[in-house]
Order: C-alpha cells, then sequence, then structure tokens
C-alpha cells in the first residue's frame, strides 16, 4: 500500500532558488531512496519551516527512509525534526485527483 510520509523542521533558509542551488546534491541522493515514488519539497519563509512530502511503495520503505535521513538532517544542525507516516487512502484520493502513481494531478 502507498505510503505517505511527511517530514518538517524549524529552519532559517535558504529559500527558494538557494534552496534548489544549495540541495541539488541531496536531492539527487534522496531521489535514490529504496521505495521512493516521489518527494515535494516544501518550504514556509514566514512560518520558519522546511521539509518535504514523500510518496513511498509501502510503510516499510518509509521507516527506513527516517531511519537514514534523521540522522543526515541532523548531521547539518537541524532540529525539532517531526516524521509522519500516513497510509495513503487510494479509491478517495482518485476522486479528488491525487495520483499515488507519479507527481499529484
Amino acid at each position: 500500500m502507498p505510503t505517505l510520509l511527511q517530514i518538517d523542521f524549524p529552519a532559517e533558509g535558504p529559500w527558494g532558488d538557494e534552496m534548489t542551488a544549495a540541495y541539488d546534491e541531496l536531492a539527487r541522493t534522496i531521489a535514490q531512496a529504496p521505495g521512493l515514488r516521489w518527494k515535494l519539497w516544501t518550504e514556509s519563509r514566514r512560518d520558519g519551516i522546511a521539509g518535504g512530502i514523500y510518496l513511498f511503495d509501502d510503510e516499510a520503505s518509509a521507516r527506513d527512509y527516517l531511519k537514514v535521513h534523521i540522522p543526515r538532517l541532523q548531521s547539518f544542525g537541524v532540529t525539532g525534526i517531526r516524521g509522519l507516516i500516513f497510509d495513503v487512502n487510494e479509491g478517495l484520493s482518485v476522486i479528488t485527483r491525487g495520483s499515488a502513481a507519479g507527481l499529484p494531478t
């Protein structure tokens, strides 16, 4: 069953294009995570929060990813990390144009 992972944490930037440039290599590493279908990078300069929404093939892949990614974030000095795992209700998601196969539509 597809599994959604939400990670967020307090952040002071970089934001926007600066974030894209700063984390390009990290994004390429994350893209290789076993079971990862996609990740949406999230940022709220207004609220001082960054993170991501990830879709994995299954809960085990999401949990394995958390075991690697939380220590990686901590090694960058990130604190206050929150990781939440959700099952995806595909039937209702299709009605509201969500896609568990690729990027949300």
